[in-house]
């Protein structure tokens, strides 16, 4: 039982970080109907640059999580959400009004793009830091682990979780109480309409990138505090499993993005454990619930909200 709890818990901090870039996924997609692939890898450029950053700081401070986690968190989200928005300006609009095969397949291209611009971009020589190494983030919250009962849940677990839900929480609330809140809802049902009643879809769009590519920054630092290691790739994988977070939880549902999250980290983990040779196959099993979800509950586990448009 305790090792069953245990990997729950490990289930859950797994999830946190699929919820977080599915949010971005079911915004994106509940606006403008673009299922966004290069969102993974806006997941990825977070948390390059937040490693970046920890490198560049003094030795002195590098220790002092309330000062050095926050200007990791803030430049990651700057640097992601310029990227998002450049996208979205060059590759996304000018085909808003095409097909919806040609942003598909942009959004494709734009992923693969993006991996390869880190790829040969990011300065790993070890001259560039000094001794350290150039791929390994820091573990910026250390401790002794937290005992809840049976389970042992690490500190940096612990606050994934908890940011994911506050995230959460703080974006429903600020899509259902707010003025530009309502302006994207009433986007993402109608945007002729929306725009007749003098609301700036454009700007409604922009934003809307800019939040979702926000949540990913965050979620790619939390994923490096958590592993250490990152590469280039990590956004690719991360990515199309937080798709089917969202498609699981019901596409352009909020609340449903998170659940879908941590459903999702709960089966991988899961099934990484107590099916034999699991371990071997924990990137397939994403994919066994996205076909599963789509063939017998396609609506998700909470429903589409996603207005049908001719």
């Amino acid at each position: 039982m305790t090792l069953f709890l245990q990997q729950m818990v490990n289930g859950l901090v797994l999830g946190a970080t699929y919820g977080l870039i599915a949010l971005g996924y079911t915004m994106v997609y509940g606006i403008i109907q673009l299922i966004n692939f290069a969102h993974g890898e806006i997941f990825m450029v977070g948390a390059f640059a937040g490693l970046y950053t920890w490198h560049r700081m003094p030795d002195a401070i590098q220790g002092n999580v309330f000062l050095v986690l926050p200007i990791v968190m803030v430049v990651a989200v700057i640097v992601s959400v310029s990227t998002s928005l450049l996208v979205e300006r060059l590759a996304y609009r000018p085909l808003r009004k095409a097909s919806r095969l040609a942003p598909l397949i942009t959004a494709i291209g734009v992923s693969i793009a993006l991996q390869e611009v880190v790829r040969l971009f990011y300065p790993l020589e070890n001259g560039r830091f000094g001794a350290k190494s150039p791929l390994s983030f820091p573990r910026l919250i250390e401790g002794p682990n937290i005992e809840l009962g049976p389970v042992l849940i690490a500190r940096v677990s612990l606050f994934v979780v908890v940011v994911a839900v506050v995230l959460m929480i703080a974006l429903q609330a600020f899509i259902r109480r707010t003025r530009t809140g309502k302006a994207m809802r009433a986007t993402a049902q109608d945007p002729d309409t929306a725009r007749l009643m003098g609301i700036d879809t454009d700007k409604i769009i922009i934003i809307t990138f800019a939040i979702g590519a926000a949540l990913a920054a965050v979620a790619g630092v939390m994923q490096g505090m958590r592993f250490i290691q990152i590469d280039f790739r990590i956004g690719f994988i991360a990515g199309l499993k937080a798709f089917t977070a969202a498609v699981l939880g019901g596409i352009g549902n909020i609340t449903g993005a998170m659940l879908g999250g941590f459903v999702l980290g709960i089966v991988e983990v899961m099934a990484t454990q107590y099916i034999p040779q699991g371990s071997q196959w924990k990137d397939v099993w994403a994919f066994v619930v996205l076909i599963g979800v789509l063939v017998f509950r396609p609506s998700g586990l909470l429903g589409e909200r996603v207005a049908t448009r001719a």
